[in-house]
């Protein structure tokens, strides 16, 4: 399970479904007037350098996060803050607001509604991905269904072991807090958050394994974007709300 979902391993599903996640991400892009300023909320200078824009012409890269950056590097800013109040942007200062694999950890639903809102006001467009739910394999934990089971159950394991990209708890308490840090969303959570977003179905072996909501491009730019060339296995779904476009070749 390691092998798959190590996005360390430039061969790994992970790392293929990101790949192929950012070649449509890039395509966006490119249909989008430059100068750009793109703010990633809850990223790292590493993960822009690693999918290849940091240094991209054109393109401003802000990072915001609640932790200070580990090394500074050229042609990136960053902002010490919180996803869930971002009163220090004005509204539509940034382009594109982009966030991968963040919207899950930031608490409580009413937590996450307050990080949507605030991504869809600070900017023109947005590229919010987050892990499906439903998939069958958490992944944090890479335990199958785990995310189904009593929030209890889920910390007493925790505590006695390490799951996956868990660090095995130092007690009751801690596992109880790591757990409470993790709330995953299906596709209808992800739609109330954006209401008015284009919703791509990241598939692996025709099941949804994680969701991106993409505000401020026509349905004909995000299905043009996610109509990339796949190996067997993995594809892509677009669709609006309730409706769903034919999905990419699997």
């Amino acid at each position: 399970m390691f092998e798959l979902a190590d996005n360390r391993n430039p061969a790994s599903m992970a790392s293929e479904m990101r790949r192929l996640r950012h070649a449509a991400f890039h395509s966006l892009l490119r249909e989008t007037e430059r100068p750009l300023k793109v703010l990633d909320v809850g990223g790292t200078e590493d993960y822009w350098s690693s999918v290849g824009l940091l240094h991209e012409d054109g393109v401003e890269i802000t990072i915001l996060n609640n932790l200070p950056p580990q090394r500074i590097v050229p042609r990136s800013a960053w902002i010490l803050g919180d996803a869930r109040d971002m009163s220090g942007i004005r509204d539509q200062e940034y382009d594109i607001v982009f966030s991968n694999s963040v919207l899950e950890h930031v608490g409580t639903l009413d937590d996450q509604k307050r990080a949507a809102c605030e991504i869809r006001r600070s900017g023109k467009r947005y590229f919010v991905q987050t892990p499906n739910r439903f998939f069958p394999i958490e992944p944090h934990s890479l335990v199958p269904f785990y995310q189904f089971l009593p929030g209890e159950v889920r910390a007493r394991l925790l505590a006695s072991r390490r799951l996956g990209w868990l660090e095995r708890a130092g007690s009751l308490s801690e596992a109880r807090t790591t757990i409470a840090g993790i709330r995953l969303l299906d596709r209808r959570d992800l739609q109330l958050l954006f209401p008015e977003a284009i919703m791509v179905s990241e598939r692996f072996l025709g099941l949804s394994k994680s969701l991106v909501a993409c505000g401020g491009w026509s349905l004909k730019e995000v299905s043009a974007a996610f109509a990339v060339k796949t190996p067997i296995g993995i594809g892509f779904r677009v669709g609006v709300g309730g409706r769903r476009c034919r999905p990419t070749s699997m």
